[in-house]
C-alpha cells in the first residue's frame, strides 16, 4: 500500500498534468488536426513544462535554492513557481493559439492563473497542494470539454474523480499536506478553469 500511495504521487504529478491535459484536448477534439500538428504541439509542450522545469530543479538544487522535489517548506516554493509561471507564459503565447485551439488556450491560461493563485498565498506563508491544483484542473478541463464537443467521456471523467481522490490520499497518507491544504490546491485549480470555460464554453 506504501509504494502503491508513494508510485500515485510520481504517476500523477503535478508537472505531467498540461501533457494530460493536451493529451486528451487533442484525443477528444472532433476537427481534425493534422497529426504534425498534433505532435509539435505535444512536442513544445514536454518541453517547456516538463523537460526544462525538470533541469532548472536540479540547477535549483545545485545552488542550494530548494533541498527536494517535494518543496516542503512554503519559503522553496516561490523560485520554482515563478519559473514555472514564465514558462506557462511561453506556452501560451509561442505553442498554444487561441485561434485554432482556444479550449487548449484557456486551459493553460486556466493553470497559469492557478500558479500565480499559488505564489500569491506563499507570500501568505499558505501553502496548497500542488498535486491537488494539477488533477483537479485537468478533471474540470475534461468535464467542460465533454459537454463542449457534446461526447461521453464519463469513464475518463469517473477515473479523473478518482484520481483526485488517490491523489489527496497519498499526499495525506505520507503527511505532506493536511486536509485545509487539499482543499485549498483543489479549489485553486478548478475555479480558474471554470472562471475561465465562459470564454469557449
Amino acid at each position: 500500500m506504501n509504494f502503491f500511495l508513494k508510485s500515485i504521487s510520481y504517476i500523477l504529478h503535478p508537472l505531467l498534468m498540461p501533457l494530460v491535459g493536451a493529451i486528451i484536448y487533442f484525443s477528444a477534439a472532433p476537427r481534425f488536426i493534422p497529426e504534425n500538428i498534433v505532435q509539435a504541439k505535444i512536442f513544445g509542450v514536454v518541453v517547456m513544462t516538463i523537460l526544462i522545469p525538470i533541469v532548472l530543479f536540479f540547477f535549483l538544487k545545485s545552488i542550494g535554492a530548494i533541498t527536494s522535489v517535494r518543496l516542503a517548506t512554503v519559503k522553496q516554493r516561490k523560485i520554482p513557481l515563478l519559473l514555472q509561471a514564465l514558462l506557462l507564459i511561453v506556452v501560451i503565447k509561442l505553442i498554444v493559439d487561441i485561434y485554432h485551439h482556444p479550449e487548449l488556450y484557456f486551459f493553460f491560461l486556466g493553470v497559469l492563473f492557478s500558479i500565480l493563485t499559488s505564489i500569491f498565498m506563499v507570500l501568505f506563508n499558505v501553502k496548497a497542494s500542488i498535486h491537488m491544483i494539477g488533477i483537479s484542473a485537468v478533471t474540470m478541463f475534461t468535464i467542460a470539454l465533454s459537454i463542449h464537443f457534446g461526447m461521453n467521456l464519463i469513464l475518463l471523467i469517473t477515473s479523473l474523480m478518482i484520481a483526485n481522490g488517490l491523489v489527496a490520499t497519498s499526499r495525506l497518507h505520507y503527511k505532506a499536506h493536511t486536509n485545509l491544504e487539499l482543499i485549498l490546491g483543489f479549489l485553486i485549480g478548478i475555479i480558474p478553469q471554470l472562471t475561465l470555460v465562459n470564454f469557449w464554453l
